[in-house]
């Protein structure tokens, strides 16, 4: 019975959406009757603009970036906060989550002062430096969430049995932070691929991402333009987890596929 409810909430609230927004990518504004007009106007107009290909590359190329220092700087510090014990364990856990509560105009005016004086002002370095604000809190969070459900005994047993820091990550940790590290590159990746403020500010228009070519179709009434820009839009997150799966079957090898056929 849940397993059934959990598949009719998924078909309403995800698969229809996605189903009603294709079909008007590749129809006239809808009106009053059943016939549908098909076209590809609306996929056209898209890909008139020679700057849309670049965006969308430059905009996977950041976001990738961004989720691959979000792993390297949470696992870590999650593990920290979730197995290790010290004082104001509890004070520096909530420290890391205030950037959530900070202002994006705030944060994107104090750190572009700071950029300009480093040189990283314009330039896709500055950008994913700029996008770790909003996004490194909620890896932590996600992260530690994965290390909780981790026993000790387990990790300490890889100690016993001699097994080096890298190898009982790679095979005890990693596999069993799969369900996490999809999560934390999904939020990632989709913070940073709709990041418009501090892409605008801290790029200052030198570095073009798919929100700095999106929202100036905003203005447009054209259903049938906004549909196939949101159908290519959402193409960068699915491009971002299909990229991060082959990276984690390279790395987990074996263990991440067993881990995989059990969930």
């Amino acid at each position: 019975m849940k397993k059934n409810l959990f598949y009719i909430s998924c078909l309403i609230f995800f698969i229809t959406p996605v189903l009603i927004m294709v079909i008007k990518s590749v129809t006239t504004p809808w009106r009053s009757g059943i016939a549908l007009d098909w076209t590809l106007r609306g996929w056209e107009v898209v890909f008139q603009d020679s700057r849309v290909i670049e965006s969308m590359g430059t905009t996977l190329f950041i976001a990738l970036a961004v989720a691959l220092i979000n792993l390297l700087a949470g696992v870590p510090i999650a593990k920290a906060l979730s197995h290790r014990s010290f004082p104001l364990k509890n004070t520096l856990e909530v420290m890391l989550l205030l950037p959530l509560f900070l202002p994006i105009m705030a944060a994107a005016m104090g750190l572009h002062i700071t950029m300009i004086r480093m040189g990283l002002a314009n330039t896709w370095l500055g950008v994913t430096i700029v996008h770790l604000v909003p996004t490194i809190p909620y890896t932590i969070k996600v992260l530690k969430v994965g290390y909780d459900r981790i026993p000790q005994d387990m990790l300490g047993q890889g100690r016993m049995l001699k097994a080096g820091a890298w190898h009982a990550f790679r095979t005890i940790e990693l596999p069993l932070l799969i369900p996490s590290i999809r999560s934390s590159i999904f939020l990632t990746v989709t913070i940073s691929a709709g990041q418009y403020v501090l892409t605008a500010i801290i790029g200052g228009g030198s570095v073009l991402t798919m929100p700095i070519i999106y929202y100036p179709f905003l203005q447009s009434a054209d259903d049938t333009v906004m549909a196939a820009f949101s159908i290519a839009f959402v193409l960068i997150p699915a491009a971002a987890i299909i990229i991060a799966e082959a990276v984690a079957m390279l790395v987990a090898g074996r263990s991440f596929m067993k881990r995989r056929s059990i969930l």
